[in-house]
């Protein structure tokens, strides 16, 4: 395959040469106009007033894109990441970090399926099928479903051929043991007026490759593996009504490790470890995995009316998740024979419904409009079993008193959570000459009931009832019909989220501060340029952009802070050192630019370029922080505090507090990718291309008390080099993904440690032969830290064959 596509690259000049001589006639270029939907209707990408990332079936395929999360490649400024617990996921962009733990149901970015909202968690999985995807930079809410003040992403499934047979198989295989294979199938049921599409993927492999470097319990390696299929129906049984129905339903099984590095690696003080640990090394110092089994069902619905060139649209949605999560919570693997082990049951249910009326034809050639009401449910019940581990005194001469397990008290937690959103919204867009002027406003009504309850007890938990109006607006002049210019502005809000993860049974005012926050409110402007020139050939835009937020829910990451946390061992509540990440409201302000090119230098070479740089600062920030001196700034802390230490510091409050001035995310500010394709003729009936991906990502900053986890700039470059079918029948391709096995960390946590209760020796006699005395909190801080880093270095074969409409 490869010395094929060796010869292939070293004829082009041969052939184009004879094709001139044949044709006698210049060459043709071909615009690549790609159509979006992101006011709601059909629109040229250079004709939208907003920054918008289109990754359509093409680039999907082009590029080997199989987990969801691979998009961000196409998207600087855009990270995109699953929960290691295997419950939500996570979307960040424009220079505001995000955490599903902190901030629930309502994401600084949304997610949409086929139009209708849906979390992360559900969409973040391995995509096949897909029409198209967008990336809408900025506040949204006004025009689609549910307000969020970063940004949305839009995924349409591939909708049925009314008239033609049609499918596909695409199958891929690398050198690091993943195995993909999807495919699909179009069905003209009946033609012109009913069609049916199925679709399915099938997914094998060994995820980020991180094993453990003590397998005493469990040995395994890593291992996900994955399910998926989709039927899509469509009918039209009059040249006025839209009928379509989606199910799809995603089984998903994962058993991974969380990565450690040696503390040493990175500051020669510290302690060396026993077996030293590299990044380059993919270990994990636990000896359990996590185990995660996911299952969600998708009903997607819609039925659109056309009369007097309006359309009456109505969508729908329900979907479940079902979520098993066996979390190990021995961090610093003090218990090396025992799995102490979190395991986790979530049922989450949701039920959206939108309605609204548009104009199909303008009005009047002047007004386009959209009207509508949308409604939201969500339901989360969550429990949950918690480890406390017990440990026997080291009495030397004893027998079995040697420091080992004297048990593990399981706390049960039982978590009820339900919200209901409902909105109208309206949008207004006049067409004066070559101006036009937008506007939005949407009225939200929210309310919100939460339930905790930790063995038995209730603990409080504060619930919301609120309304709050959201605006949007923007005015667009083109200048020439190949450069527009264009600003805009807009309002968000996010309800107050209840932080979820402390379970202490004898909660500080200021602690439930940290843990029910109020709502968010953001203010947002923005300018931008959007051009085209060379007859079509190429593209540039550039915008720049200020965002100003209120009460935004900052998450304390890493190991979190050091609180006093009070735990049931019976029979008594005792307290403990423990840590978390709580969320503080605070002020944030964002600046950024963001900017594409494109062009296409000859018949079929194309190069493109995106680009973004945003950062975001905290401004007098009140927070949660690790403060053991009192002087009301975060401290760089590299063990677990003492339990006398720790509540000498914070006293009845469990926590201590701190204002800060930082940045607000922990993305590198500077990111952007260079996208190259090549695509010439080997013979009549068979192509050769060549592609590229380069992604690079500037420095950034972790943890401001954490001067370890700081990331330097760092490049990946992905290849793809094959042979297709002219007429779109095959392709077979060889690719490289990370090619210059580029291994850096990406963040990075303070020492790993484990919190425990100590029994204490009190002399011999009672029932048992031994008097136990306690328990006392201890905790014991590991000479490793937690990672996360670039993905593994793959080599890959990908075949694909398609036939009919798919061609």
């Amino acid at each position: 395959m490869a010395g094929v596509c060796l010869i292939a690259l070293a004829t082009p000049t041969e052939a184009r040469a004879q094709d001139a001589t044949q044709d006698d006639a210049p060459a043709v270029y071909q615009s690549s106009e790609i159509v979006v939907t992101t006011r709601r209707r059909d629109e040229l990408l250079q004709d939208v007033a907003v920054v918008v990332n289109p990754v359509t079936a093409e680039d999907i395929s082009d590029l080997n894109l199989r987990d969801f999360t691979e998009v961000q490649s196409l998207a600087p400024g855009l990270s995109l990441s699953s929960n290691a617990n295997g419950i939500g996921g996570n979307a960040q962009v424009r220079g505001v970090n995000f955490d599903i733990n902190a901030s629930g149901n309502n994401p600084t970015v949304e997610f949409y399926f086929n139009d209708a909202p849906i979390t992360a968690g559900v969409i973040l999985q391995q995509m096949f099928d897909i029409g198209q995807i967008e990336v809408q930079r900025g506040p949204q809410g006004t025009l689609r479903g549910r307000a969020s003040p970063s940004g949305a992403i839009t995924v349409t499934a591939r909708k049925p051929d009314m008239f033609d047979w049609g499918g596909y198989t695409d199958w891929t295989a690398n050198d690091i043991g993943t195995i993909n294979l999807q495919g699909g199938l179009n069905v003209p049921v009946v033609p012109g007026v009913a069609a049916l599409r199925v679709s399915g993927v099938w997914n094998t492999g060994e995820g980020d490759r991180v094993k453990s470097a003590f397998p005493t319990v469990d040995g395994r390696d890593p291992f996900n593996e994955t399910w998926a299929g989709r039927v899509v129906g469509v009918v039209e049984p009059t040249d006025w009504l839209h009928l379509e129905g989606t199910y799809q339903r995603t089984d998903a099984y994962r058993r991974s490790f969380y990565q450690n590095e040696s503390f040493s690696e990175v500051n020669p003080l510290a302690t060396p470890s026993a077996v030293p640990i590299e990044a380059e090394d993919r270990l994990a110092i636990q000896n359990g995995p996590f185990r995660i089994r996911q299952i969600f069902d998708i009903f997607n619905w819609r039925a659109e009316a056309y009369f007097a060139g309006q359309s009456l649209i109505y969508q729908g949605q329900h979907y479940t998740q079902e979520i098993r999560s066996t979390e190990p919570t021995d961090w610093g693997n003090f218990f090396p024979d025992t799995d102490l082990d979190q395991v986790t049951r979530s049922n989450t249910t949701s039920t959206s419904h939108e309605i609204r009326l548009q104009n199909d034809m303008r009005l009047f050639d002047t007004l386009d409009y959209v009207i509508g009401f949308f409604d939201y449910k969500n339901e989360t019940p969550t429990s949950l079993t918690r480890p406390t581990a017990v440990r026997l005194p080291v009495v030397p001469g004893v027998p079995g008193l040697d420091g080992g397990l004297a048990q593990v008290v399981q706390t049960p937690i039982v978590r009820a959570g339900e919200s209901h959103e409902q909105s109208f919204f309206g949008n207004l867009t006049v067409h004066l000459g070559d101006f036009q002027i937008s506007g939005g406003v949407r009225h939200i009504d929210y309310r919100e009931t939460n339930g905790l309850m930790i063995n038995g007890s209730s603990i409080p938990s504060a619930g919301q009832d609120d309304t709050h109006w959201i605006y949007s607006g923007s005015i667009q002049y083109d200048i020439t019909p190949d450069v527009m210019i264009y600003a805009s502005t807009g309002t968000s809000y996010r309800p107050g989220i209840n932080v979820v993860g402390d379970f202490s049974l004898n909660q500080s005012a200021l602690e439930r501060s940290f843990l029910a926050l109020p709502p968010e409110t953001s203010e947002s402007y923005e300018v931008g340029l959007k051009t085209s020139f060379a007859d079509g050939r190429g593209t540039f835009n550039i915008a720049g952009y200020y965002q100003k937020f209120e009460n935004f829910p900052y998450r304390v990451p890493g190991n979190g802070v050091y609180f006093v946390n009070y735990a049931y061992v019976a029979p008594n509540v005792v307290p403990q050192v423990a840590s978390f990440n709580f969320a503080g409201a605070v002020p944030v302000e964002v600046k950024g630019v963001e900017a594409d090119a494109s062009f296409e230098v000859i018949p079929g070479l194309n190069i493109s370029a995106t680009a973004s740089y945003s950062l975001g600062k905290i401004k007098d920030g009140v927070i949660p922080c690790t403060d053991l001196n009192g002087d009301g700034v975060p401290d760089q802390v590299n063990s677990a505090p003492s339990l006398t230490d720790l509540m000498a510091a914070v006293g009845a409050d469990n926590i201590s507090a701190c204002t800060v001035n930082q940045r607000s995310s922990f993305l590198p500010p500077f990111t952007a990718t260079l996208q190259g394709d090549y695509n010439f003729a080997v013979s009549g009936q068979t192509d050769a291309f060549v592609r590229g991906l380069f992604t690079f990502n500037g420095e950034s900053q972790g943890v401001p008390t954490n001067e370890f986890d700081d990331v330097d700039s760092y490049g990946l470059l992905n290849v793809f080099l094959g042979l297709r079918d002219a007429e779109g029948g095959w392709e077979v391709s060889l690719y490289a993904k990370n090619l210059l096995d580029e291994t850096t960390v990406l963040t990075r946590t303070d020492p790993r440690f484990t919190s425990y209760q100590q029994l204490g020796f009190g002399g011999f006699g009672g029932p048992t032969g031994v008097i136990f005395t306690g328990p006392t909190a201890e905790s014991y801080t590991s000479t490793y830290t937690g990672i996360t880093t670039t993905p593994p270095r793959e080599f890959g074969l990908n075949v694909k064959f398609r036939f009919g409409s798919d061609k």
